[in-house]
């Protein structure tokens, strides 16, 4: 039989334990707390919108769905290679994921582009700057946190959280289709109420998720690590940025993407290549 001091001993190693334990599964856990986010997110709107839309999406958006879905198992997949001590199975699929990602930012910039052309001429949308801003700003967020990883592919503490970073980027579309949430159906609401919700739906989730990993790192480190000492800033201060220049009709932004002729003949190269 175990004699107190020995089970008291035990608890402790166990609960000093837990932290390390938690930094252990935190990554898998979280590579599936995104995959339902964005199951979630885009279940709201793929029938309609995709699956049974129309008029009919470009073909890019197709592609841009597939790739972007693929992404989130890919990071599910290497989660999991980290967490069964497959690390050499993890850089041979890194270069894979490196393809991955330049592949993404080359097609999420051109289904932005192609989109916004799409929504103002078929759809007649009234303000499509302010969605083409929304997605150049989180292929951006998501392509500098990416090839920073890339670069800190070898300093395993900047790479997983930059990693990390990038994938959280990219939940701001589903985020954002969880706006129906948080409005009335039916009410008609102010442009304070519909900013500050579209701010919630687009950006306070991506924050939360990011606000997770610090608090992990506190856990453990009782410290933040630097990859979110200036990541979550820079990314707070951009969605403000872009939720002023939306609510705003700030001119800045319209006149670059009316005026230049460069952004429809852009648009109109990518349908011609895309068949639309």
């Amino acid at each position: 039989m175990s004699s107190p001091g020995a089970m008291d001993g035990q608890g402790s190693e166990t609960k000093a334990n837990l932290p390390r334990l938690s930094e252990k599964y935190f990554y898998l856990l979280m590579s599936l707390l995104i995959t339902a986010v964005v199951v979630y997110g885009f279940s709201q709107t793929v029938e309609k919108k995709l699956i049974h839309a129309s008029p009919a999406r470009p073909f890019v958006l197709y592609i841009h769905g597939a790739l972007f879905f693929g992404w989130v198992l890919f990071f599910i997949l290497q989660s999991g290679l980290v967490r069964i001590q497959k690390v050499e199975w993890h850089q041979r699929m890194g270069w894979f994921g490196v393809g991955l990602g330049l592949t993404m930012f080359v097609v999420g910039v051109s289904t932005a582009i192609t989109m916004a052309r799409f929504n103002k001429v078929e759809l007649h949308a009234k303000y499509p700057e302010a969605n083409l801003l929304v997605s150049f700003f989180d292929i951006s967020a998501f392509t500098i946190a990416f090839a920073l990883a890339v670069w800190w592919r070898k300093k395993p503490e900047f790479h997983r959280r930059l990693q990390l970073l990038a994938c959280c980027a990219l939940t701001a579309a589903a985020f954002g289709r969880f706006l129906p949430l948080f409005l009335s159906p039916g009410r008609m609401h102010s442009r304070a109420v519909f900013a500050f919700a579209a701010w919630v739906t687009l950006y306070a989730g991506v924050d939360l998720l990011i606000l997770l990993a610090i608090g992990l790192d506190w856990i453990v480190m009782r410290r933040v690590h630097r990859v979110y000492v200036y990541g979550l800033p820079a990314f707070v201060i951009c969605q403000a940025l872009v939720i002023y220049t939306i609510f705003h009709h700030s001119t800045w932004w319209l006149k670059n993407s009316r005026s230049r002729p460069r952004l429809d003949g852009a648009a109109i190269l990518w349908s011609v290549i895309w068949g639309q």
